[in-house]
């Protein structure tokens, strides 16, 4: 197949490219950065400058692109840059395919469980209502924009990522110091709910979700066995061989990032269930938390 990938450039983004590559697939990528490489297009959203007419035909397109949601406090500033990036990318993306008559068989938005909001211990799947607050408007206007794509391609998905686990960026790139030395710590209560997935199933998943004319519509991207804030923090201490003595209360970390932030990002309960992939046949190589961090810190 030939496919466009943008976003190309991230921890997700790259992996599903040497993935798509390596399946002997034809890979374009659209990003910021200027290259020589005719395969590598770019595009400016900010400016609406760009072009996809050096491609004659496309298969199926990744959207991937958009500004972290993690990696700063989220001033008014911020919110708007994560806005956009996802919100005017996707809308000028589905112009750039209009524009070069390019009719993909499959268009694959990046999307979040972040849609579901704060849920508790509910268990969650494709068909759960959408929850509050930023995040989960975001995301319900996101995949709004993304549906735009059904009047070029014959299938739409959304791909709603949960938390991607990976030594070389995220959540468990940002633990892994502090629990070396023995400084890891529960957040809050420990109660809540976090829905993983070891990148190599990320990327299987997406790719799965591109080749499978079965997987249509949203589609969560977690694996099927979500567990506590609690039960991470133990076990990501147990396969490095560290202790597990503190608790950060949840007041220090709303004063620190923002309220906001570490409500949504940290104290969020989300436990979702991959029930489309499960459904589609989709087997996970590391559907158990401590076998994905074993291989992940080997």
């Amino acid at each position: 197949m030939k496919i466009l990938v943008s976003g190309a450039s991230g921890l997700i983004g790259s992996a599903v490219v040497a993935e798509l590559a390596l399946g002997g697939h034809d890979v374009y990528t659209l990003g910021r950065n200027l290259n020589k490489d005719p395969k590598a297009l770019h595009w400016d959203i900010e400016a609406r400058t760009g072009s996809l007419k050096s491609i004659e035909s496309l298969q199926g397109v990744i959207h991937l692109s958009g500004e972290s949601i993690g990696n700063k406090r989220w001033t008014n500033q911020q919110k708007k840059k994560i806005v956009a990036s996802r919100l005017e990318g996707t809308h000028f993306l589905i112009d750039l395919l209009a524009e070069a008559d390019l009719k993909p068989e499959v268009f694959i938005a990046a999307s979040a469980i972040g849609i579901y909001g704060n849920r508790n211990d509910e268990t969650l799947d494709e068909s759960s209502e959408p929850g509050n607050g930023f995040l989960a408007s975001l995301v319900l206007d996101w995949e709004q924009e993304a549906r735009q794509a059904q009047s070029i391609a014959t299938r739409v998905v959304f791909a709603r990522t949960g938390v991607v686990l990976s030594t070389y960026g995220g959540m468990l790139a940002k633990q892994l110091t502090l629990f070396k030395y023995g400084l890891g710590a529960v957040l809050g209560s420990g109660k809540q709910y976090l829905s993983w997935i070891h990148l190599e199933d990320e990327v299987r998943a997406i790719v799965a979700s591109l080749t499978n004319p079965n997987i249509s519509g949203a589609v969560n991207l977690v694996s099927p066995n979500p567990v506590t804030n609690l039960d991470f923090s133990k076990t990501l201490a147990r396969v490095l061989h560290r202790p597990l003595f503190f608790k950060v209360p949840a007041l220090a970390l709303e004063l620190t990032l923002g309220k906001e932030f570490a409500d949504e990002m940290l104290f969020a309960s989300q436990r979702v269930a991959p029930t489309v992939l499960e459904k589609a046949g989709f087997e996970f190589r590391f559907p158990d938390l401590e076998n994905a961090l074993s291989d992940l810190l080997r």
